[in-house]
């Protein structure tokens, strides 16, 4: 079966399945805020429509300095990006023709931009039976083989998070082989506190990126802007790499404002971590298993038919749910299901939809 590479993707999917292009389903496979941007936004984009006609600042230096006020940096450690995945990209170009780590089951543009620029990847698993830790110590053991390593933290798909000290203990041997590591941080806004952030390190590590969006948390994937954060040499090694005004003015004039509405990000923090637990308090009822994640999203699988994910899938989906699959991830082999939190409205139907897929079997 030929499944989509990405969430987000209804349309695709119920091409596939025979859907009518008509029919309600509620979209559970794409990570974005389930409540939409902020209620600013549209204004704000009005109200910036005369830029249309300016070029952005090739620099985008009032956007990197902006990014860089609020993560105690220097602008000349920020480079602005359209969206998480050039910066992916970008980084794996850094790399070209070199040899990557990936830690997986993960996110898998990391490898498709090294296959992209011809590096040699390895991998490293996750353990289903230890709930996905971080194989710090196999990690560390392979590293010493490559010239970069790859971590996305929150991990997509588990929603689990490499703690700051096994972050640390990796850096500092990676150190003495000068291994880099490439920390992707996309949905770190998602995390209860901002102490959760590895920005602090890239003053002790220079070999250190970090790769952030801001399309997650915000909603507005449409929109395309993210950055990368990283010891000023490899910014300015990259930024020659970059396409020329690759990010539009919308999206650059936008960062200010986003940074600074807390109130937001604290909202909607506090709504995830509710979410998060009602799930997972009605899921273990249930006997479905649910990733640890501490984010916006997590894995399921029923644990009294864990053979049975494709059908789980094709019921929901009659149901009128949408969940992503799970076939491209590396080392899940399309045997779990992510799924997005929702609103709260939404998330009920999901859970009593489970809670019929359960009687009926």
């Amino acid at each position: 079966m030929k499944w989509p590479n990405h969430g987000g993707q209804p349309a695709a999917i119920k091409r596939q399945f025979h859907l009518l292009e008509d029919e309600v389903v509620v979209d559970f496979s794409a990570n974005i805020h389930p409540l939409g941007p902020p209620v600013w936004v549209k204004d704000h984009l009005k109200k910036s429509f005369d830029l249309i006609s300016q070029y952005p600042d090739p620099t985008y230096w009032d956007a990197r300095t902006q990014i860089a006020a609020f993560e105690g940096v220097t602008a000349d450690h920020v480079l602005v990006t359209n969206g998480g995945a050039e910066a992916i990209f970008l980084t794996a170009k850094f790399f070209e023709g070199k040899r990557a780590l990936i830690i997986e089951p993960t996110f898998s543009e990391y490898e498709q931009a090294c296959r992209h620029y011809h590096l040699d990847v390895d991998h490293v698993y996750s353990d289903a039976e230890e709930d996905f830790a971080f194989p710090l110590n196999k990690t560390i053991e392979h590293a010493a083989e490559v010239e970069v390593v790859f971590i996305c933290r929150p991990n997509n798909p588990t929603g689990t998070v490499v703690s700051v000290s096994d972050i640390r203990s990796l850096l500092e041997k990676t150190k003495e082989k000068n291994t880099y590591v490439v920390v992707d941080e996309a949905f770190v806004d998602f995390l209860p506190n901002e102490t959760d952030k590895l920005t602090p390190l890239l003053k002790e590590f220079s070999h250190l990126i970090l790769l952030r969006s801001l399309t997650k948390m915000y909603a507005i994937p449409g929109i395309r802007v993210g950055f990368m954060m990283a010891h000023e040499q490899v910014i300015g090694q990259v930024q020659n790499w970059q396409t020329p005004w690759s990010v539009n003015v919308f999206a650059s004039t936008m960062i200010q404002p986003l940074l600074k509405d807390y109130a937001f990000v604290s909202r909607s923090r506090d709504y995830f971590k509710e979410e998060l637990l009602r799930i997972r308090r009605r899921l273990h009822e249930m006997d479905y298993y649910m990733s640890s994640s501490a984010v916006n999203f997590y894995l399921l699988r029923d644990e009294k038919h864990p053979n049975c994910t494709i059908e789980l899938f094709q019921f929901l989906l009659k149901k009128g749910i949408l969940p992503r699959h799970t076939d491209n991830f590396k080392g899940l082999d399309g045997n779990y299901l992510r799924f997005a939190i929702r609103s709260k409205a939404e998330n009920d139907q999901l859970l009593d939809t489970l809670k019929a897929w359960r009687e009926e079997r």
